[in-house]
């Protein structure tokens, strides 16, 4: 290991998402798929309770030297019912903004996040024709409140990993196993962030603000050949496009491609302002009998090192994605999410120094990345996972709600002091 330095105007921070981390609110998606048993340890009823614990956590941010930070908007609770908005609650988030611009931490605002308020829910959620509509007129009502606030703005968080966890694999609400409805969202995502990044940036405008930054959280995971036969590089090629690829295009270029259609249905254009990359792992694929998984059989690479989940660690692969869109699209790129399930804190710094070491890598070839995200800041409600899986650099005590910074968040608080890591940081926390 090396000592590296960032840019000064390099931005580092944590994302979370508001249904992990904010607890109380029932009328949401994920509350009821709690409420029917389907998450294997613990409960998003309270999760952290940030939304009790706003100003302790953003005490705790600053206390840690964050330069931005990525949170999202619980569209459950600002329209609780179809149409009706709740001012209190705008208000609350407005508050949560101002105190973390006080603190000199920058919002990254996202406005859809995997939770769906049960109105929507119970009319089809993402497959209802409706719905494109529906997030626009959402989208205002959020950029009316705080866009004088909130320059940069994620519309949608993974659209992928919603539509292909809720409508094909059926592990997530509404536990659904229908190809065709998984295309329908996937769809219906791409074009509700194309009218809400429009609608984004024409508000602002009228506000007189000319800084505005619209994008996509896009979940990348890298597929490669298992042996590195061709057939099975083919079959790699045709994952990616499939879980990944005609999402970011559509999105970014408003251009549909097989499967999901075709042409530019709300024509052609540049639809995002940065590439928001989510990366934490990747995975080898080799032919299968089972048509049901479009006979790729996925596994972890033999021998790799893994997180607790399972999952391989493999920094090259952010350095993979980000020089990919990067030379395809030229715009910045905001690494959005990067982290690991660590529970014991014995690998997490070193994975965070591995990854933006890529980081470094990239921007002395001349990659104009920004900012990077860790995921996350405090071990939160991780979906399926329940409470089981710890991505933070706080640790929680779920029944006491007690902080605890980790020697990971230690160190990565120091990496956001100095933008860089230091001999003496490495001597520190990563020997």
């Amino acid at each position: 290991m090396e000592p590296f330095k960032l840019p000064d105007t390099f931005l580092l921070g944590t994302a979370t998402a508001s249904l992990q981390i904010e607890g109380g609110d029932r009328n949401n998606s994920w509350f009821r798929w709690c409420e029917q048993g389907h998450v294997k340890e613990g409960h998003c009823a309270v999760a952290c309770d940030h939304w009790n614990r706003v100003e302790e956590d953003t005490t705790l941010m600053k206390s840690l030297n964050h330069h931005t930070y990525r949170l999202s908007i619980e569209w459950s609770r600002i329209e609780p019912e179809k149409g009706r908005f709740d001012p209190t609650a705008m208000a609350h988030y407005r508050r949560e903004i101002e105190g973390l611009t006080e603190a000199g931490i920058v919002p990254l605002v996202t406005l859809h996040h995997f939770s769906n308020p049960l109105w929507l829910e119970d009319a089809g959620a993402w497959i209802n024709p409706e719905v494109v509509g529906i997030f626009e007129r959402y989208t205002a009502y959020v950029v009316e409140a705080l866009g004088d606030l909130v320059a940069d703005w994620v519309t949608i968080n993974e659209p992928n990993v919603y539509a292909a966890f809720g409508y094909l694999l059926g592990n997530w609400p509404p536990g659904k196993t229908n190809l065709s409805d998984c295309l329908k969202v996937a769809r219906n995502m791409a074009l509700a962030h194309i009218n809400s990044y429009r609608k984004i940036h024409e508000m602002r405008a009228g506000m007189g603000k000319t800084d505005t930054m619209v994008g996509v959280a896009n979940h990348l995971r890298l597929f490669e050949s298992k042996n590195g036969y061709l057939h099975e590089k083919w079959l790699a090629a045709l994952v990616s496009h499939l879980f990944e690829g005609m999402f970011v295009t559509a999105m970014a270029e408003g251009r549909l491609t097989l499967p999901l259609g075709s042409g530019y249905p709300l024509g052609k254009g540049r639809y995002v302002d940065f590439m928001g990359i989510n990366y934490y792992s990747r995975e080898m694929i080799s032919f299968t009998s089972d048509p049901g998984m479009l006979f790729a059989k996925m596994e972890t690479r033999a021998g790799a090192p893994v997180n607790d989940l399972g999952w391989e660690i493999y920094p090259e692969g952010l350095y993979l994605f980000c020089r990919k869109y990067w030379d395809r699209y030229g715009v910045p790129i905001y690494i959005t999410e990067n982290g690991t399930c660590d529970n014991r804190d014995a690998f997490r710094a070193r994975y965070i120094y591995d990854h933006l070491y890529q980081v470094k890598r990239l921007i002395d070839e001349g990659v104009d990345v920004r900012r990077y995200y860790h995921w996350t800041f405090t071990d939160n409600f991780e979906w399926e996972a329940g409470m089981a899986a710890k991505f933070g650099i706080v640790e929680l005590n779920y029944e006491t709600q007690e902080r605890k910074v980790r020697p990971s968040g230690l160190f990565f608080a120091d990496v956001c002091r100095d933008r860089g890591v230091t001999e003496e940081m490495i001597a520190s926390y990563l020997q």
